[in-house]
């Protein structure tokens, strides 16, 4: 199509999938869609990670969990928090009850990431190498939060795809809002992250 470099640029900033590793724990960032715990599981089964932590009470635009966003025929139930929503996915897909860690209190991403660091910490778990699954279009925020929350681990970004991706984003308009989305949250959210990086030189 036209525009195919352009739509690229776009695409690169906020996309990032890299191949699985061996690593020292699973991290899923809070959310209604089980598709990032589904990929989770997967990995657990490859043997990637002895561990998998999701985390997220719900988003503080919400006052509760905003329930099961897809495949709800399989997964639909009555959840208080989007970590006994992940929890429950990952367990009907194979992976033991203590192989789950608990991170509960979450209201955004950032927080998910600084939570997973205070609960990795108290378990005296040494993370050299963190998964993290996180929808497609939502990965490269991701990969900056947890970067910043983990500063000592290399960060593995699998994500998994619901709906929104690199190949087909700029063909709707709840597409392009979220890409586009992204892009803003980057800016503004980091904007008081980079100013203390900054003074602190």
């Amino acid at each position: 199509m036209t525009n195919e470099k352009f739509l690229d640029l776009f695409s690169s900033l906020v996309f990032v999938e890299q191949e699985p590793q061996k690593a020292d724990i699973i991290m899923i960032p809070g959310s209604g869609y089980p598709q990032m715990a589904e990929k989770a599981a997967e990995l657990y089964k490859r043997g990637c990670a002895p561990f998998v932590l999701p985390s997220g009470k719900y988003s503080k635009l919400h006052r509760g969990f905003e329930g099961v966003m897809a495949k709800e025929e399989k997964y639909g139930g009555a959840y208080e928090t989007e970590w006994e929503f992940l929890a429950a996915v990952l367990q009907k897909n194979g992976v033991p009850k203590e192989a789950v860690l608990r991170e509960d209190k979450a209201t955004f991403t950032y927080e998910n990431a600084l939570l997973c660091a205070e609960v990795v910490k108290e378990q005296k778990i040494r993370v050299e190498k963190a998964i993290v699954c996180c929808k497609a279009f939502h990965a490269r925020r991701c990969q900056l939060y947890y970067q910043l929350a983990f500063p000592e681990t290399e960060i593995i970004i699998c994500p998994a795809d619901t709906g929104v991706n690199r190949h087909n984003w700029f063909r709707t308009r709840e597409g392009i809002r979220q890409v586009t989305g992204e892009i803003e949250r980057c800016g503004l959210q980091f904007h008081e992250i980079l100013e203390e990086i900054r003074k602190n030189g």
